[in-house]
């Protein structure tokens, strides 16, 4: 009986002491209860577990503070009012019209870039600053095959954004699209990079250049030229278009890469126009069933089908069924990136291109041109008679002058309220005599205009119409 007794005893001292230890190192638990469909079910959690989830902040592995990219960039967006004057009627006048978007400053001197559609046809321009100080602008110059516009405002010590490298951009990024629209001050929307590279065919033209950043982050009407930047507040790229078939957003924007961007803001003033440079070939996307053929690895690369003569690549030796893969050492998958890549060159300046002929990948270097297969910068000229007479001139291009089938000087733009302004000439105007003298070139037109004693007489005709108008007025005093 004894034996049972201390058999018992020590049973139940191991049992207390197992408790005693077991409540020194593990954690309380606490019971809870919950109602789920009407049934009661009993859920034990470790207090440790609510603590923690409680006092935590829940951060994913990227940073998703986007606080100092939005101090940073909205101070710098703007809102963009474009004038327009509309056609008069019988009783003469007219109604000015106009269109609204944002901008941004790329400079503390006072330069803004947008969209070219926010500001196309303006007669004036007024820029509104996160701070609501109104400015009159001045267009320094358009690009419309890549939807850029650069304007200048009379201002000092401005905030701006600075470039960031849109090729170190990747998808699952996220963004932030900042615009000023309709004087809302700023919005700010967030999302992720959804692709690049993108080409959604919205910009007329054979030259022209798309090769979007697509995102989710929102863009509504208004937000055309605004910012997108990364978390660090740097532009990537200018917001430019949403596809939609309410007229609202509906998930997908799409932005002008920055780097490309920065090389047309450049030229723009520098140049007053853009130096857009050319390889002289046609181009399409290569399949996977051409990549087989041709005994590629992969269906990444551009197929040449076309050599132009005398272009730059006709010089170094390229030909048709070339398939090219890569510009200075960035690879290309697309047609919309080769024409990003080289858009971002002047004519006269190298590139080296990579492409494979006959199951070898071989490099060349390649002197760019431009469209008429000129290596010389095309510096800006017909401003000359802006101040006196209200409009400027450009020479057209021979991919105009074949389909228009005219020699002449185009007239690039008219300022509202000029001598020229009361003749109701309209942009595009194409002179093609002045005082009934032939004008070809610019250098000529301008000649021509300020040898004459008093009165002009510019004859021509306009783009689509088989008329002769004839625009007479007299030179200022």
């Amino acid at each position: 009986m004894r034996k049972y007794l201390l058999l018992s005893l020590a049973c139940i001292g191991s049992s207390l002491l197992s408790l005693f230890i077991y409540s020194q190192f593990a954690p309380p638990s606490r019971v809870v209860w919950s109602e789920q469909g009407g049934e009661t079910r009993l859920t034990g959690l470790v207090d440790k577990l609510f603590d923690s989830r409680s006092n935590s902040t829940f951060r994913s592995s990227s940073p998703t503070d986007f606080i100092v990219a939005a101090e940073v960039a909205t101070p710098a967006v703007v809102n963009i009012r474009a004038l327009i004057e509309s056609g008069g009627n019988i009783w003469g006048g007219g109604a000015l019209t106009g269109s609204s978007g944002s901008g941004v400053v790329v400079s503390p001197d006072g330069y803004i870039v947008t969209n070219h559609h926010v500001v196309e046809k303006s007669s004036e321009i007024k820029v509104t600053l996160a701070d609501k100080r109104t400015y009159k602008a001045k267009l320094i110059g358009t690009d419309p095959s890549t939807d850029i516009a650069l304007l200048k405002i009379e201002e000092q010590e401005l905030p701006f954004v600075v470039f960031g490298n849109s090729d170190s951009v990747r998808v699952g990024e996220w963004v932030l699209a900042v615009g000023n629209p309709f004087n809302l001050e700023s919005t700010v929307t967030a999302g992720i990079v959804s692709a690049k590279g993108r080409n959604i065919n919205i910009l007329s033209g054979a030259a022209s250049i798309e090769s979007f950043i697509q995102t989710d982050a929102a863009v509504n009407p208004g937000n055309s030229g605004g910012a997108l930047v990364n978390t660090a507040g740097e532009l990537i790229g200018v917001n430019t278009a949403i596809i939609t078939e309410s007229g609202s957003y509906e998930g997908y924007s799409f932005a002008i890469p920055s780097n490309l961007v920065k090389k047309i803001v450049r030229d723009l003033r520098e140049y007053g126009t853009p130096q857009r440079a050319y390889l002289g070939v046609g181009i399409q996307d290569l399949d996977s069933e051409a990549a087989r053929e041709l005994g590629l690895p992969n269906a990444e690369g551009v197929i040449i089908n076309r050599v132009a003569s005398e272009g730059a690549a006709s010089d170094a030796g390229l030909q048709a069924g070339d398939v090219v893969v890569g510009v200075n050492e960035t690879r290309v998958r697309s047609t919309s990136e080769l024409q990003e890549y080289v858009g971002r060159f002047r004519p006269g300046e190298a590139v080296q291109v990579d492409y494979w002929r006959g199951g070898k990948k071989l490099r060349s270097r390649i002197t760019l041109k431009d469209v008429n297969n000129s290596t010389q910068i095309a510096r800006a000229q017909g401003d000359e008679l802006e101040e006196e007479l209200g409009f400027a001139l450009r020479n057209l291009s021979r991919e105009e002058q074949r389909k228009l089938r005219l020699q002449g000087v185009a007239v690039s733009s008219v300022r509202r309220g000029s001598v020229v302004y009361q003749t109701n000439m309209q942009p595009g105007f194409i002179i093609t005599s002045v005082n009934g003298k032939r004008v070809n070139t610019v250098n000529e037109a301008v000649e021509a205009m300020l040898s004459a004693y008093t009165n002009l007489a510019l004859d021509g005709y306009y783009e689509g119409e088989s008329d002769l108008y004839s625009y007479r007025f007299k030179k200022k005093d």
